[in-house]
């Protein structure tokens, strides 16, 4: 007699999603120096009817909440690990992933791994920086 097998973490989450009929979600990913670009992609991909999420913060800008760890390197790097965390749960939960700008760096080429690594599909504004093409 065989057993059903537990659903997956991914699978729970997919059948939550499709319970409630939530439209696809796409993430965002690629270096901070694309940030309007990025901001752009949102407008086109809410418009296309998906729930969009995205880098919500910009070190390499000074803001009031993090313009002092600039000088604080050790904070900073504390942030940016939380940051890139946050930022792989994001992947995790997302559908898709659409990768910004013609550039590529070590850690949008580590979001794209591990994006492929979970099965996501992966998109590109520019196809040609594609690691794996």
């Amino acid at each position: 007699m065989s057993y059903p097998q537990p659903l997956t973490p991914a699978e729970k989450l997919a059948d939550a999603k499709k319970q409630l009929s939530l439209p696809r979600i796409v993430v965002i990913c690629g270096s901070t120096r694309f940030m309007t670009e990025m901001t752009e992609a949102d407008l086109w991909e809410t418009k296309a009817g998906k729930i969009v999420v995205k880098p919500g913060i910009d070190m390499k800008s000074p803001h009031e909440l993090w313009f002092d760890l600039v000088e604080a390197e050790a904070e900073a790097e504390a942030l940016k690990v939380r940051l890139d965390d946050l930022h792989r749960a994001k992947i995790r939960l997302a559908d898709e992933v659409l990768v910004v700008g013609d550039y590529i760096g070590d850690s949008t080429r580590a979001e794209i791994a591990y994006a492929r690594s979970l099965g996501k599909p992966v998109r590109f504004t520019h196809p040609e920086v594609d690691p794996d093409a």
